[in-house]
């Protein structure tokens, strides 16, 4: 009977121990399952932090976009009380009203007068005369000069009359019409492709080699002169320098089969004389590029904070003094506004152009001595409060940790710090480097609207026009009309010349014949 009641008892302890088993089985299968859905959401997750990582960035550059102002180059301004600027000053006045609003009155338009009578009143003395204007236009005119040359008998010898010079060796194109083309395609950013539908549609047929062809040529031409710009640049004592980027057509097999590749466009300009001096090597980015571009130069060079200008000046032996950019040093605090710290520096750094902006130089006898001593004045407390701020940030790193935007912010502007307090140590130095910047938008538009450079020789080429075509704006003079100028004074544009010859010929000191 006990054997018995044994038995039962083991045969219940086996059957539990068996439902025991199921069930942890069946806890183990949920246990795998609940951790691969955990893993799952951490994978969710760490994907949704990334997009939203990259949303941040895309809004940022938004928000860059939309914050942009005009894009429009200012002239070198004249001098005070020069013809220039009378000129300027007197066909800038308010000539007539419009129910109080200013209205433009065009004066350098081509006027046509016409006197109007009523019907049948012609030619009568009238009691009073009002002016309405309507403008006209019409479209591009291509003209087509026919020489005839003649040649003549005087005595016992023949004489013959000379056909005006061409630009280019065997080509009818006159300086005007290649002048055309590389107006569209530099300064207004225009593919050729669209530049020769363009000139079709207004009844003059060139095929896309053609127009190719000539700008190429042109590049050519222009060789000594591009090299007297680069010449003339180094002269100055202070100089802006940056470099931006274009995608150039390559080679596929020299490029792990890539048809493209990013090229670099590096720039100098010469803040004094307003001229720009645009290079290209290869597309390379290589701090060796600016090195040896700026090798021997003695003064002043202004630029972002890219490592290859800080060697620079390091490089130099004292020789090169190397300023900062503050807009440079706002950038990551403007996508910051808000907060608080950011607030704080941004005020601080505002502050510093608001008192720039009290005083011009060259306005009401305002000297770059007279701004120096300003300076001298005004910049130091600011300054010392930026920099207790921008300490302030990294002392903090439970609130600003080091991979935060907000510490780094703060320490790219804190390793900038020599390069700022230098500026106010002249008196014509600029705040920021965005003399440059708006030059390297002539880059940036071409980067749209024309997609690629065709070669490295395409690049270079284009180079050569960006420097003449942005140093004639730096100055307010037309492009079409010096290009057109400088092409048809052929008989000096001699290649075998020295580039000192052509000095007098760059945009600073251009006359028109």
């Amino acid at each position: 009977m006990i054997i018995k009641l044994l038995e039962s008892q083991l045969a219940a302890s086996n059957a539990t121990i068996s439902q025991l088993r199921l069930t942890i089985d069946e806890m183990s299968a949920s246990m795998k399952s609940m951790s691969a859905t955990i893993a799952n959401l951490e994978s969710l997750l760490k994907e949704r932090d990334s997009s939203l990582e990259k949303a941040r960035n895309q809004m940022r550059g938004m928000s860059r976009l939309a914050e942009k102002k005009s894009e429009k180059q200012r002239p070198v301004p004249e001098a005070p009380g020069s013809a220039v600027e009378t000129a300027r000053k007197e066909a800038e006045r308010k000539a007539r009203g419009n129910n109080g609003a200013r209205r433009k009155m065009n004066f350098e338009v081509e006027t046509v007068e016409h006197e109007v009578y009523p019907p049948g009143m012609e030619g009568h003395v009238p009691s009073s005369t009002r002016d309405a204007v309507r403008y006209r236009m019409i479209p591009p005119r291509f003209i087509k000069d026919v020489y005839h040359i003649h040649t003549m008998k005087d005595g016992e010898r023949l004489v013959s009359a000379r056909a005006p010079l061409a630009p280019l060796q065997n080509s009818s194109f006159d300086g005007s019409f290649i002048a055309g083309i590389a107006q569209l395609r530099y300064l207004y950013s225009m593919p050729v492709e669209r530049i020769v539908a363009y000139f079709g549609e207004n009844g003059f047929n060139i095929d896309k080699q053609t127009a190719h062809g000539l700008l190429k040529k042109t590049a050519a031409l222009f060789d000594n002169l591009y090299r007297a710009m680069r010449e003339a640049v180094r002269e100055d004592s202070y100089l802006g320098c940056d470099e931006t980027y274009h995608k150039v057509l390559v080679d596929r097999e020299r490029n792990d089969g890539r048809g493209s590749r990013k090229g670099y466009v590096w720039v100098i300009a010469a803040v004094h004389l307003g001229l720009v001096y645009f290079f290209y090597d290869d597309g390379s980015r290589s701090e060796e590029v600016i090195l040896k571009e700026l090798e021997g130069y003695s003064g002043t060079i202004q630029s972002d904070g890219l490592a290859a200008y800080r060697k620079v000046a390091a490089r130099s032996g004292g020789k090169i003094l190397r300023l900062a950019c503050l807009q440079h040093c706002k950038r990551e605090f403007l996508e910051m506004k808000g907060n608080p710290d950011a607030d704080r520096i941004l005020s601080l750094a505002n502050g510093i152009y608001q008192n720039e902006h009290r005083h011009r130089i060259g306005t009401d006898g305002w000297t770059a001595e007279d701004n120096l001593k300003w300076r001298r004045e005004y910049a130091p407390p600011i300054l010392s409060q930026i920099k207790e701020a921008l300490l302030g940030i990294k002392s903090q790193p439970e609130k600003y940790p080091p991979k935060s935007q907000m510490y780094r912010a703060a320490n790219y502007m804190l390793n900038q710090w020599d390069g700022i307090e230098a500026i106010p140590s002249g008196g014509d130095y600029a705040w920021d480097n965005n003399l440059i910047e708006r030059i390297n938008r002539y880059i940036s538009i071409s980067r749209r609207n024309s997609l690629f450079f065709g070669s490295h020789a395409g690049a270079k080429q284009g180079c050569v026009f960006y420097s003449l075509a942005c140093s004639c704006r730096l100055h307010g003079i037309n492009f079409f009309e010096y290009l057109s100028d400088i092409l048809n004074r052929a008989d000096i544009l001699q290649r075998t010349a020295s580039p000192k010859v052509y000095r007098h010929l760059l945009p600073d000191r251009w006359k028109k014949q």
